[in-house]
């Protein structure tokens, strides 16, 4: 196979899901976007459906809809700002905490089986994986 082929595989699967190690031991069965929100939720404070937008890089209209499910399962609460009313500040559960914990330490496995994967090339090697990977992002962005 060409790389061109094998590069075309590969950028069509990541645009796919969001690629996380692990296999999510939780029956909650939320979405990729839900756990991203909570695991946000769990590293940061006053947070708000326009910063998680910002931060997830969709629309508000998606983080409305995940923030519903999560409010309405109990993995989250809103309140309102106290400077500013018109804001409603996002906080997790109880309930929320496991499953923001776990979703982290799919992204920490990750980028764990990377650095793992990496030192099987020498840093000229790297270098080039990683200039090809920062041209391929300016690419396809």
């Amino acid at each position: 196979m060409k790389l061109e082929n094998t590069i075309n595989k590969f950028v069509n699967k990541v645009s796919q899901r969001e690629m996380l190690l692990g296999k999510c031991e939780s029956e909650d069965a939320l979405t990729s976007t839900q756990e991203h929100i909570l695991m946000l939720l769990s590293k940061n404070v006053n947070v708000s459906s326009s910063h998680l937008a910002e931060k997830l890089g969709i629309s508000a209209a998606a983080v409305s809809k995940a923030v519903k499910v999560l409010q309405d399962r109990g993995f989250i609460h809103s309140e309102r700002h106290q400077a500013d009313e018109r804001v409603m500040e996002l906080f997790l559960t109880e309930k929320g905490i496991p499953a923001a914990k776990e979703h982290a330490d799919h992204h920490d496995k990750t980028l764990l089986a990377y650095k793992s994967l990496l030192k099987k090339f020498n840093p000229d090697e790297q270098g080039i994986i990683e200039r090809f990977i920062v041209e391929l992002e300016s690419v396809l962005s």
